[in-house]
């Protein structure tokens, strides 16, 4: 199995900002220590066309003057810097390979990605270029007819992949979330699964399983975009819901299942985690692509101290 990652996801922020960008190296060194199958591969950056295959070239001159409206900086989340622009093409790349890896493997993962708030011409939560779609539409390139699902378990609906493909019958957009949560405006999907807050993983694995099989059987995709999210573990600050591990471990299995059940390809990608405890952050979103990559024993346990362990 094949993971895509560079040094630069890592962009160093203020001491103290809620979004860790730890999680990339952190991720990538549980990953590369843990399995013996997934092989670590150098991310490269998505280029103008690709980018602006989603994006306006307004947009992406805006991103790389860091000309942002005091509005937008507080709705972006980030801080201004031009320097981002490379940062997240890159993150963005990762996605366009891992989707193309995927195809040839059956399986690959981006050890970053899954910006889904980012639309053609706005940043917003931590997001300024949506990495899935501008993977899904650079892969088009070569395959016009590949139909997609892209799976967003983030706690967070995934509003920005929902407004780029709202008008593509060849992709089906599937989010379930906290309905009372960031963002405060929605934007309806495929499928949304609106979730009361604080919910458990019972009742969150009974509607993502049922919803989410019926989806994807109805839709038939040729491919998967996952977006398995680290934020609905019950720590997490901004996720609103009460998951333990073993509910996330679940949740992952349940949709590795499906797809090699139907020998559909996916590819996996980050997506949110703010976990209280770094270290956590970073050991729930390497588990989705240990899982995958069925180096993901099951006697293994998750220690905040320590790592994955046996």
């Amino acid at each position: 199995m094949k993971a895509f990652y560079h040094e630069d996801y890592y962009f160093r922020l203020p001491e103290g900002h809620p979004f860790q960008m730890e999680k990339f190296p952190g991720g990538r060194d549980i990953v590369s220590r843990e399995s013996s199958s997934v092989e670590i591969c150098p991310s490269r950056e998505a280029d103008d066309s690709e980018l602006m295959a989603v994006h306006s070239s307004e947009y992406l001159d805006k991103v790389r003057r860091g000309g942002w409206s005091s509005v937008e900086r507080v709705r972006m989340g980030l801080p201004v810097d031009p320097r981002l622009y490379r940062r997240c093409a890159l993150e963005a790349g990762g996605s366009i390979l891992a989707g193309r890896a995927a195809l040839e493997d059956g399986l690959a993962a981006n050890l970053g990605g899954g910006t889904h708030h980012a639309s053609a011409d706005r940043a917003s939560g931590y997001c300024i270029f949506n990495d899935v779609a501008v993977a899904v539409r650079s892969l088009r390139r070569d395959l016009p007819d590949l139909w997609v699902m892209v799976i967003d378990t983030d706690a967070h609906q995934g509003d920005g992949t929902h407004a780029l493909f709202s008008n593509d019958r060849k992709t089906f957009t599937y989010s379930i979330h906290v309905g009372k949560n960031f963002p405060a405006k929605k934007f309806s999907g495929d499928l949304d699964v609106p979730l009361d807050r604080w919910v458990g993983g019972r009742a969150y694995q009974d509607a993502f399983c049922r919803s989410v099989e019926r989806s994807f059987l109805e839709f038939e995709p040729d491919l998967v975009f996952w977006v398995a999210g680290a934020d609905i573990h019950e720590d997490d600050r901004f996720g609103q819901m009460k998951l333990k591990v073993e509910e996330i471990r679940n949740r992952n299995q349940f949709v590795l299942d499906l797809v090699r059940g139907w020998n559909v390809p996916l590819a996996v990608v980050y997506g949110g985690g703010y976990n209280r405890n770094v270290e956590l952050t970073n050991q729930l979103h390497a588990l989705p692509v240990l899982q995958a990559s069925n180096d993901d024993r099951s006697q293994r346990k998750i220690s905040p101290a320590a790592g994955l362990s046996q």
